[in-house]
């Protein structure tokens, strides 16, 4: 086997196993009623793209629409690998995830474990660089050392086949880019002492390497989505069977979560707040409220999962030998189901998500 192939699988390997040891937070606080008949055990992260599940469970609201007869356990996660991991062990029945472990759980359970039930998020990723690294375009990348939040991830996906867009090899695969995957903190770190020149992130990470770390932002990557900028960075997966033997549940849930995503969208003043207040009881931290603003500017909320950019996305993971690898492309036309999520939409009187971009497999979605 190709040397190269083999140390991608090594690293892919690693990754596995890091995720599979990670601690799963249970969120205490929460109280049930001693006659509750159903559980569940739902994860998000304590991040801005998954600010429907923060606000929502801190503020108690979703609590009120899922009842006292369903007692909820929520974790915290800080990986899309270690929640879908959690996710297909039976630790955990849905989850707010982005579309890179999602497919990579969907494909690694052989079409079988999970299922996409609706959309969260739009948006909220920007490649930055150093106002000092002289980088004014893509033609001057030679030789730069550019950093994203975890091998395989959404954004390490985008910027390695934006580099390929551009021309550009990474030094591992014979080129003179390097792409060094780190936890966002330590990007910000890396960018203050000039050890990196640019990074490709999600919010906040983006203003606070404009705002803190001397950036400016090169690519927002809803700049690469036409025609209209959108493109996935977090949907609500649920274990497949799960999603069929509690489907009361999973209405009641994602019943809050278009609650939820009305009221963010219509009183953003008062959302940015309220996710701060919720943010700093998750992480014992507030996010600077100027930075917020930009971030949160930069987001949209939904429940459209956005079918043709995971089938994109999915694509893209495809080319560049991280998903599947050796493999056929991988048929994803069965990752969705949208019924309750529909049933929901219509008894609201919005409209329904259509069947656009959901029929056919992966090589069928993207000509």
């Amino acid at each position: 086997m190709d040397k190269k192939v083999v140390k991608k699988l090594t690293i892919g390997a690693l990754v596995i196993i890091l995720a599979a040891v990670m601690v799963h937070t249970p969120v205490t606080g929460f109280v049930h009623a001693q006659s509750a008949t159903k559980v569940l055990r739902i994860g998000y992260f304590p991040n801005i793209n998954h600010a429907q599940a923060v606000i929502g469970f801190g503020s108690g609201e979703f609590q009120k629409e899922l009842g006292s007869s369903i007692q909820v356990q929520p974790y915290i996660f800080n990986a899309g690998s270690s929640a879908i991991q959690a996710l297909l062990a039976n630790r955990i029945d849905v989850t707010y995830v982005g579309p890179g472990p999602a497919v990579n759980g969907y494909v690694a359970s052989q079409g079988t474990d999970l299922r996409i039930i609706s959309g969260a998020t739009s948006g909220g990723a920007v490649f930055v660089v150093r106002n000092d690294s002289g980088i004014k375009s893509p033609k001057d990348f030679a030789n730069k050392v550019f950093a994203s939040p975890q091998l395989g991830n959404t954004q390490d996906i985008s910027l390695r086949k934006y580099l390929q867009d551009n021309g550009y090899k990474t030094k591992d695969n014979g080129g003179n880019v390097t792409v060094t995957p780190v936890d966002n903190p330590i990007i910000l770190t890396l960018f203050l002492k000039k050890q990196i020149d640019g990074a490709w992130v999600p919010e906040p990470w983006g203003a606070r390497l404009v705002n803190e770390a001397g950036g400016r932002i090169l690519v927002d990557e809803t700049t690469l989505w036409p025609p209209d900028g959108k493109f996935v960075t977090a949907n609500i997966v649920a274990r497949t069977n799960y999603l069929q033997q509690n489907p009361e549940v999973v209405k009641k849930l994602l019943t809050a979560h278009i609650n939820e995503t009305v009221w963010i969208n219509n009183h953003t003043d008062a959302a940015i707040k309220t996710f701060n207040t919720e943010f700093q009881k998750l992480t014992g931290k507030t996010i600077n409220e100027n930075e917020l603003k930009q971030a949160w500017s930069r987001i949209q909320f939904l429940y459209d999962p956005l079918k043709l950019s995971l089938f994109q996305g999915a694509n893209n993971a495809y080319d560049i030998g991280f998903l599947a690898q050796g493999k056929p492309r991988p048929d994803l036309s069965g990752i969705y189901d949208l019924t309750i999520l529909n049933q929901v939409l219509n008894e609201k009187g919005l409209q329904p998500i259509g069947a656009a971009g959901g029929a056919g497999g992966l090589a069928e979605a993207i000509p």
